[in-house]
């Protein structure tokens, strides 16, 4: 893996594992980032600061890693954060929208919860994320929220796989080339 940009101006201590979690996929772990205190605390101002001038309402977080980054920040910029499940974790009465989206490695599907006296109608919303390779998950997100009739203000990564996405509107954190 080639670091191509890090905006934490630190060591990342980022570990890859082959074949996992399927044969020819290679696993890239950021664990240690969330581990080390300095390094958490800085992705999260780093977030805070991207969105902070943009009139967000929510922040939605894709299961499970985004929730750890979707919560810190959401936390620190004082809104909400909108947890998008995998399918069967949330009670069927509490569900806003199901999806069904292609990952790197197969199919999967997502629930979006309903929001609490309100819609996502006109709301503002923040897709936040650990790592963006080809992007589906996050353009799955953002398809569904625009469907419900929400405002899609950003998205946003911890880890950007450069050579797998040409996404030249997503904020990332760090950027790298698996080769």
């Amino acid at each position: 893996m080639k670091i191509l940009k890090n905006n934490l101006n630190c060591e990342l201590n980022i570990r890859t594992e082959k074949d996992f979690p399927t044969k020819g996929v290679e696993f890239i772990d950021i664990t240690p980032l969330i581990i080390q205190k300095k390094v958490l605390k800085k992705i999260t101002n780093t977030f805070a600061k991207e969105i902070k001038d943009k009139n967000v309402d929510y922040i939605l977080a894709p299961e499970a890693r985004g929730f750890l980054f979707g919560a810190c920040v959401a936390t620190k910029l004082g809104i909400g954060l909108i947890p998008v499940r995998k399918k069967g974790k949330l009670p069927p009465s509490t569900v806003e929208k199901t999806f069904d989206y292609e990952k790197e490695y197969g199919k999967d599907t997502l629930e979006i919860p309903k929001l609490v006296n309100e819609n996502y109608k006109d709301k503002n919303f923040y897709i936040l994320d650990d790592i963006y390779a080809t992007g589906n998950t996050l353009k799955a997100i953002e398809r569904t929220v625009k469907k419900l009739g929400g405002n899609v203000i950003g998205m946003g990564v911890v880890l950007n796989i450069k050579e797998l996405n040409n996404n030249k509107n997503l904020f990332s954190i760090i950027d790298v080339n698996e080769s």
